[in-house]
């Protein structure tokens, strides 16, 4: 469910910071990376928590005994929770770079 959320929210943020980039004209506005920097925090711990159901999910099937996981269907989920949690921290660094331009707006 996140990242039905995850995945427009930053494919509108690629398209929109790409226009920017072609036509040369940076937001300047403080509301709306404000509200860039508290959509990508907050969905960057949505992320996580994310994660972390998968990835404990994939620990309690593969501690079964076998039974319930076997071979491919494990080494899918445990894919699936590494690249959760490199959303995460791409989500974040995101986050952490939106929050460090924010006192630029100011000057």
């Amino acid at each position: 469910m996140v990242m039905a959320i995850v995945t427009p929210w930053s494919i509108l943020l690629a398209l929109t910071d790409t226009y920017s980039v072609l036509v040369k004209l940076l937001p300047q506005e403080l509301r709306v990376l404000s509200i860039v920097f508290a959509g990508d925090f907050v969905l960057s711990f949505l992320s996580l928590g994310g994660a972390c159901a998968v990835a404990s999910a994939t620990e309690l099937l593969a501690s079964a005994d076998g039974k319930i996981c076997d071979g491919s269907l494990c080494i899918q989920y445990q894919v699936s929770a590494a690249l959760a949690f490199l959303c995460w921290f791409l989500l974040l660094a995101s986050a952490l770079f939106n929050f460090w331009s924010l006192p630029s707006l100011y000057y």
